[in-house]
């Protein structure tokens, strides 16, 4: 069988002005290849309720489970639980359990639960809550799309509350071989072992170092005895330049 398939949407015009660099797609993505769910698709979009909207619906149609990231803070453009309310069209309003969690959170810090930090309670009806042991402030599953916080230390407490709850398949077993020729010159023996392992992913990612080009070549499968073949066939192709 094949493992269940995931995407990933990033929301955030800090991410598309290039005044964020995100680093959940890195993070989310070792972490479904470790529990066996494939990451197929990641999209970017702006803080723009018809933007998100449209591509949680193409999404969520198109794979098991949908990651999104970003928006569910306590300012006007965080309108992530909104989008995902009207994309499921169900209604949103602030719910009791995610007010309580909020209420002990900062009751604990000493700071006031004002209207502003209120609406990270608002949660689309039928939603499951996730937690969120880093800042409290919860996020939520509404059908196959877990919605969860930007900011990399939430979003990771999030991913790892989640992760347990989901069925997974094979987890991939990869290795790299670094090899200092540039692509054109490994094409054809790449592609020659594509074909004969057609059960294993062979990425060829290319790099410049000191002026000189090298690749790093990326065998990943199911199967560690099949990836171990395919790595010994590539050091017998190149035995004199692999490192």
């Amino acid at each position: 069988m094949s493992n269940p398939t995931a995407a990933m949407l990033v929301i955030g015009d800090e991410i598309l002005s290039g005044r964020t660099r995100d680093a959940n797609m890195h993070y989310l993505a070792g972490e479904l290849a470790r529990v066996g769910i494939d990451l197929e698709e990641v999209r970017i979009v702006s803080d723009k309720a018809p933007r998100i909207v449209a591509a949680l619906n193409a999404l969520r149609a198109d794979y098991d489970h949908v990651f999104t990231s970003g928006g569910i803070g306590p300012t006007h453009d965080d309108i992530t639980a909104d989008a995902v309310a009207e994309a499921f069209d169900v209604g949103i309003d602030v719910r009791d359990d995610a007010r309580a969690i909020l209420a002990a959170h900062y009751q604990r810090t000493g700071l006031e639960l004002n209207a502003a930090r209120l609406r990270m309670a608002r949660i689309p009806d039928s939603a499951a809550l996730i937690e969120n042991p880093v800042s409290s402030a919860p996020g939520f599953t509404l059908g196959n799309v877990h919605v969860m916080a930007g900011v990399p230390a939430v979003f990771q407490a999030m991913v790892a509350s989640v992760l347990p709850g989901l069925q997974g398949g094979a987890a991939l077993y990869s290795q790299t071989l670094c090899i200092h020729r540039g692509e054109g010159e490994i094409a054809s023996a790449l592609s020659d072992l594509a074909k004969a392992h057609p059960d294993v992913s062979i990425g060829s990612y290319p790099f410049q170092r000191d002026g000189a080009f090298a690749v790093n070549v990326v065998v990943r499968g199911a199967d560690k005895a099949v990836v171990d073949a395919v790595m010994v066939a590539l050091c017998a192709h190149f035995p004199e330049i692999a490192a």
